[in-house]
């Protein structure tokens, strides 16, 4: 089976420290509580922050957040036991695109558990695509709208909105 993984939420751990984050800048730089729904998956969506304080945000945080992040807990368990069964991996992320130096990372972090995947496609902002190109079987993604986009426009593929893990 050839899986489609997005690396941060599922592979690794951002998630968590974006989010703490977000709330020392929103609260603490911004002297304000800015949250309009913590549902959103993205940080644009779940501020009310304008343009020119996201901007601020990420050249503050972004690299930072990833240099602080580590791998998902249950991650290896399960990535082990799929490659194991033969499985292929092919890596679909928009990492990179803000920060370029958030790909090097993410890269030294695999590296460093000895984690390679069959393929990669780095700041993506069409994942559909090229799960299509790529005759994709499930795509394992942490963003639901990402899921509910893919499962709309495919007959073909298994979508799973949730962590990598065992447990």
């Amino acid at each position: 089976m050839k899986i489609g993984i997005d690396l941060d939420g599922v592979v690794i751990d951002s998630e968590t420290t974006f989010r703490t984050y977000e709330e020392i800048f929103d609260i603490d730089i911004l002297n304000g509580n800015n949250l309009i729904n913590r549902e959103e998956p993205k940080f644009q969506a779940r501020y009310n922050w304008t343009k020119e304080q996201e901007k601020e945000f990420i050249e503050k945080y972004f690299l930072k957040i990833s240099k602080e992040s580590n791998l998902m807990s249950g991650f290896m368990a399960t990535y082990e036991l799929l490659k194991q069964q033969g499985n292929e991996f092919v890596v679909i992320t928009a990492r990179g695109g803000f920060i370029k130096e958030m790909k090097d990372d993410a890269i030294r972090l695999l590296n460093e558990n000895n984690i390679t995947f069959d393929k990669y496609y780095w700041h993506i902002d069409d994942k559909l695509e090229i799960c299509q190109k790529e005759n994709v079987d499930i795509m394992i993604d942490d963003d639901w709208k990402i899921i509910k986009k893919n499962l709309c426009c495919t007959q073909h593929m298994r979508l799973h909105a949730g962590t990598m893990s065992a447990g």
